[in-house]
């Protein structure tokens, strides 16, 4: 008989749950016996979620604002994970195409949104026996383009937070952890994606906590 997964019973918020990686992170967790929440700004387009995850609860939240955002984390409190999925790409044109509204775009969704998110759920995390935050990266922290400036300064600073987190977590006890996910791209990733977020709660968050994990696919493009 295989072991009940460590996850299982646990509440995990999933901010921006409806893309294609959203949707096969809330299938695992729903799968795993976690309780599944969804946030995003579109209600309609939240009902994808159900399809997935039959149990899982919709919340719509400007996660940009975040006295919506600490509005929102006293009406659900408490939760065991925060898995923050919301950014998007904009870039091109090498450095003369870097624009403000560009710019604005992603520091608003990549950074602004973490910046609110785990504020307003922090205390959640450390309170939980088992509190586990999780975001996606980009290896063009690592190998910045002039083309995609914009996109690798935001990442490399919501990477920064969830460290400076991790931090946090670390000092306040050995029960939560934050994880950065790297990927080149998600397309293809979205399972493992899925997999290795399930399986944050089956790792002991002191080993866990400040990890840096790059996800490969597993027969890259030549």
């Amino acid at each position: 008989m295989n072991a009940r997964p460590a996850v299982a019973g646990r509440t995990v918020l999933i901010a921006g749950a409806t893309s294609t990686a959203g949707l096969a992170v809330a299938a695992s967790l729903a799968d795993a016996g976690a309780r599944v929440i969804a946030v995003g700004s579109n209600l309609a387009r939240l009902q994808s979620v159900l399809a997935v995850a039959p149990d899982a609860a919709l919340y719509e939240c400007d996660l940009t604002d975040f006295s919506a955002v600490t509005a929102l984390a006293a009406q659900l409190s408490p939760i065991d994970g925060l898995i923050h999925l919301v950014g998007g790409w904009r870039g091109g044109g090498g450095l003369a195409g870097q624009t403000d509204e560009d710019w604005d775009f992603l520091h608003s969704h990549v950074v602004t949104t973490l910046r609110n998110t785990t504020r307003a759920f922090n205390a959640d995390l450390l309170a939980s026996p088992a509190g586990r935050l999780a975001i996606i990266s980009s290896v063009s922290v690592d190998r910045p383009q002039a083309g995609g400036a914009n996109y690798a300064a935001a990442k490399s600073a919501a990477e920064t937070w969830v460290r400076a987190v991790g931090a946090g977590f670390a000092k306040a006890g050995d029960t939560a952890a934050a994880v950065i996910f790297v990927v080149q791209s998600l397309d293809g990733l979205e399972t493992e994606l899925a997999t290795r977020v399930t399986g944050l709660w089956d790792e002991a968050a002191a080993s866990a906590n400040g990890s840096r994990v790059v996800l490969v696919p597993k027969n890259p493009k030549t």
